[in-house]
C-alpha cells in the first residue's frame, strides 16, 4: 500500500508568475514616421462626392387661357386628361385638354 499524507501536513504552494503585459510606449517617436500615402485619395478641395443635387420644385405649366387670355401657371398634371378653370374672377372659363 501507498504510503499516506500525514494529515495536518500542508500541500506545497504553487508559485505565480508574474507577466509584463504592457504594449504602451513610453515616448512617441514622430520624427521616424514620415510615411504618406496620397494614391486613391481625392486631393481636389472644392470638390465633395457627397453632395446631394438641390431639391427641385414642382415641375408647373403655363397655360394662356382662351377666352380672357390671362397667363395660368399650373402644377403638371400625373394623367393624360385633365381639366384647367382659369383663376381670373370674371372669366371662369373652363378648358379641357386629352
Amino acid at each position: 500500500m501507498a504510503a499516506k499524507a500525514p494529515a495536518g501536513g500542508k500541500k506545497p504552494k504553487k508559485r505565480k508568475r508574474k507577466m509584463r503585459l504592457s504594449l504602451k510606449q513610453k515616448k512617441m517617436n514622430t520624427t521616424g514616421d514620415s510615411y504618406k500615402d496620397n494614391l486613391g485619395w481625392s486631393t481636389d478641395v472644392g470638390r465633395t462626392l457627397g453632395d446631394a443635387p438641390a431639391p427641385k420644385g414642382p415641375e408647373t405649366l403655363r397655360i394662356q387661357c382662351d377666352q380672357c387670355g390671362s397667363m395660368l401657371k399650373i402644377p403638371k398634371p400625373k394623367k393624360s386628361r385633365y381639366t384647367v378653370t382659369c383663376s381670373y374672377p370674371d372669366c371662369g372659363n373652363e378648358m379641357k385638354f386629352e
